[in-house]
């Protein structure tokens, strides 16, 4: 079990980067990349209205979905591959992205949602706090892929409204073949735990809007009902009703894999089925479900630098 020390300062961070448990130690200051293929300039590929959240995060208005390029964890299936290697996006300083986030709220955002920001978080953090400063009053979401180091998110306390995780694997196995991460379960854990000692009780605002919470994303992957079924239940059993499980059926084949065969088809209704109705089993009562057909629909945005 990795030891939990303290956090470290935002600069050494970047200097010798260990944002997340992949301690690559780079200097990112100095133009150096570690997994997460992203030096220390502040990248953002997309910020604009979305659409597609859960029903409390997206509102009427649209969570303002605010996309970084890079991304520490790299699964191999991640349908946003074309920001995920660091390959699209704008350079832009903490101050626009301040302003940003401004200009999302102007448009009528239900939250600021900060999409893989971990490699970013010193700046992210400082350009939040500015905007704060300057009328920001909307609920920050962030929306992680579950791999992180709880030293990290530390440093969003007071910062971070709403936490929206994914939490991918139980599996050892499935962590090492599909996300190079065979410890992935390990820190899902232990950075869950910290999210839901920030924000313990979900909260809510009269139009059914969560203002602070958790909500743990899980994405049944083709073939990976047994798995599924224990990362649902390790969730319900550890947290119960204080946190939302999303269960999702979006998965959609990016390449061919010619080594995980099992993951070029899309999740067959009744494997969703069997899965959702596990969890009903359970008591889960706490939760989102996505309805048939909505992997044939696009949640892939144009990473073209709009907004930014």
């Amino acid at each position: 079990m990795p030891s939990i020390s303290p956090s470290p300062s935002p600069q050494s961070l970047l200097t010798s980067c260990t944002l997340c448990p992949r301690l690559c130690r780079v200097d990112r200051t100095a133009g150096r990349t570690g997994r997460c293929h992203a030096s220390a300039d502040l990248t953002v590929a997309r910020a604009a209205l979305h659409m597609w959240e859960e029903p409390c995060i997206t509102g009427e208005g649209g969570s303002g979905t605010v996309f970084f390029s890079g991304c520490g964890l790299g699964c191999i299936y991640c349908q946003n591959q074309a920001i995920s290697g660091g390959k699209s996006g704008k350079i832009i300083s903490t101050e626009r992205l301040g302003e940003i986030f401004l200009e999302l709220q102007q448009k009528g955002a239900e939250n600021i949602n900060l999409v893989t920001p971990t490699h970013y978080t010193p700046k992210v953090i400082e350009a939040v706090s500015r905007a704060k400063e300057q009328g920001l009053s909307i609920p920050i979401v962030c929306n992680l892929g579950g791999y992180e180091r709880p030293e990290t998110l530390r440093l969003y306390e007071g910062i971070v409204d709403v936490w929206l995780p994914d939490f991918k694997y139980m599996s050892e196995q499935a962590g090492r073949d599909y996300s190079g991460a065979p410890d992935y379960s390990v820190w899902a854990r232990l950075s869950l735990a910290e999210m839901v000692r920030q924000q313990p009780v979900p909260v809510f605002d009269g139009r059914g809007i969560m203002r602070r919470g958790v909500i743990v994303r899980h994405l049944l992957l083709p073939g990976g009902l047994a798995d599924s079924k224990k990362v649902v239940e390790y969730l319900y059993r550890t947290y119960g009703d204080t946190i939302y499980i999303s269960i999702m059926n979006q998965y959609t084949p990016v390449k061919h894999f010619e080594h995980f065969p099992e993951l070029n088809r899309r999740v067959a209704e009744k494997e969703y089925d069997e899965l959702v109705d596990y969890a009903i089993s359970l008591g889960v009562e706490n939760g989102f479900i996505q309805e048939g057909g909505t992997a044939s629909e696009s949640f892939i945005p144009e990473f073209d630098n709009e907004g930014v």
